[in-house]
């Protein structure tokens, strides 16, 4: 029987929860649902400089909005510091580490001999087998890994294939600092093995770092894990993924009215496919997502697509999930003071029944709560440029002439109404829009709105005459 799958998301708290990191999370999240395993959270938090409490909460706050929430509590690499330099002590008696003494002089020295002999910076190994009793005074060494000098390291990559890398080219890197601290590299190994990861899932700027990390699980004699490192995304225009093309944080998608399933959805597919599907339901991803069906290929972020697939989920989803989604990002979304105007048992109200018209035809929550505005507005209203255009041309007649028609209806319904615009339509030799366009304009000051029959259900016979009298001739 296998082990259990474990994978990990490890960011760096220094910044937000950027779209990237989001895509490299989903597919960690997704592995671990497809083969019943469990996704684990790292912050990597040893850059004490950088590293802040701000931004660990936006990550895991991030994650828990996608629905990408880790199955542990994270772990904190940097509290982790006592446990990197036992294992280097282990490689130390082991004879896989050693003291290095050289100077910022020498290690300079090094560099610049290899600038002029055009070739890769690499420390020389000159305390690799030197006795400790030769070590100048008071200088603290950093403690390096003692790397094999021949033959060559292979990262069988479920993603990019065998990737080999001649272990003359594979230094003898850091451990630890003279300070005592752990680098990255070391860090990276030990906390994965101790936390059990089968599989690293990362972006495929980390495949030069996979030599140099293999070599350390070597040293200590531990597996290594299973490594697929996914291409990175690209803009439309092909170049390096930017804050131009889309490299924001996860909240600003949030605040732009995304829905995390639309998100989830848009996100796997960059670097990811089964077959020609575009449209894929979280829980087909867990049904379909395998490693070997990623892409080597860079993706490309095209917010066009991302707003359409974003439609589509709005369209899909249930009426009282999108009130509830409404409800709750109001402090979120920029236009959200839209839905504070009344009591929340009137907005919800007013939403419950509108909703059916209104998510037709909106792209994002911020487009679905900016259509909302008419329910909410106080009279009188103000008029787009064009809605007040069409009541001066003939309009207001056409409102005050319908509005005592209504007046008389005996059932204030869509069906009702709508018999009667059209009965007054073609009494006065009218094609319907001619005489439905007058009513959205006077009952919500613009000239797109959901079904006006809708509109004048939803907002009922006292608010509608009350509004249709303000502008009626």
């Amino acid at each position: 029987m296998t082990d259990a799958v474990v994978t990990r998301f490890a960011p760096s708290p220094t910044g937000f929860l950027h779209i990237g990191g989001a895509r490299t999370a989903l597919f960690n999240w997704l592995y671990a649902r497809a083969t019943g395993g469990k996704m684990l959270l790292r912050i990597e938090d040893t850059d004490r400089a950088r590293s802040t409490e701000p931004a660990v909460k936006a990550i895991i706050d991030g994650l828990d909005w996608m629905g990408l929430t880790a199955d542990e509590p994270p772990v904190s690499q940097y509290e982790r510091a006592a446990r990197h330099r036992e294992v280097v002590e282990e490689m130390l008696a082991k004879g896989e580490a050693y003291r290095c003494y050289a100077s910022q002089a020498e290690l300079e020295e090094m560099r610049e001999t290899a600038r002029a002999e055009k070739r890769p910076p690499r420390y020389d190994g000159r305390w690799r087998d030197r006795d400790p009793s030769e070590a100048p005074e008071g200088v603290k060494p950093v403690i390096r890994l003692r790397a094999p000098l021949e033959g060559e390291t292979i990262v069988h990559d479920k993603v990019q294939g065998d990737v080999r890398f001649p272990n003359k080219d594979l230094d003898d890197l850091v451990l630890l600092r003279s300070d005592g601290s752990p680098t990255y590299m070391l860090a990276v190994v030990v906390d994965d093995h101790d936390m059990g990861v089968t599989h690293i899932i990362r972006g495929d700027d980390h495949l030069t770092n996979a030599g140099r990390q293999t070599l350390i699980y070597k040293a200590m004699g531990w597996d290594v894990p299973v490594m697929a490192h996914i291409p990175l995304i690209h803009g439309a225009d092909g170049a390096k993924l930017s804050k131009r093309h889309g490299a924001l944080g996860i909240e600003a998608y949030q605040a732009m009215g995304y829905l995390p399933v639309a998100l989830r959805n848009y996100l796997v597919r960059l670097g990811w496919s089964h077959g020609d599907s575009e449209i894929i339901s979280t829980e087909e991803m867990i049904e379909w997502f395998d490693l070997g069906e990623i892409n080597k290929g860079a993706a490309r972020f095209d917010f066009a697509k991302l707003e359409a697939l974003n439609g589509h989920w709005i369209r899909r989803s249930d009426d009282a999930d999108l009130v509830d989604m409404l409800m709750a990002e109001r402090d979120v979304l920029p236009n959200g003071g839209i839905l504070k105007a009344r009591s929340d048992d009137e907005i919800r109200c007013k939403l419950t029944a509108a909703m059916p018209g209104l998510k037709e035809r909106a792209k994002t929550l911020l487009e679905l709560t900016e259509s909302t505005a008419y329910l909410f507005a106080d009279r009188p209203l103000s008029f787009e440029d064009k809605a007040a255009a069409i009541l001066d041309d003939g309009g207001r007649q056409i409102v005050g002439a319908l509005a005592k028609r209504f007046e008389a209806a005996p059932d204030w319904s869509a069906a009702e109404l709508e018999a009667i615009v059209r009965a007054y339509a073609e009494e006065n030799g009218l094609k319907l829009g001619k005489a439905a366009q007058p009513l959205r304009a006077a009952l919500t000051g613009r000239t797109t709105s959901p079904g006006v029959f809708d509109v004048l259900a939803v907002l009922g016979r006292d608010e509608s005459l009350a509004r249709l009298g303000d502008q009626s001739a």
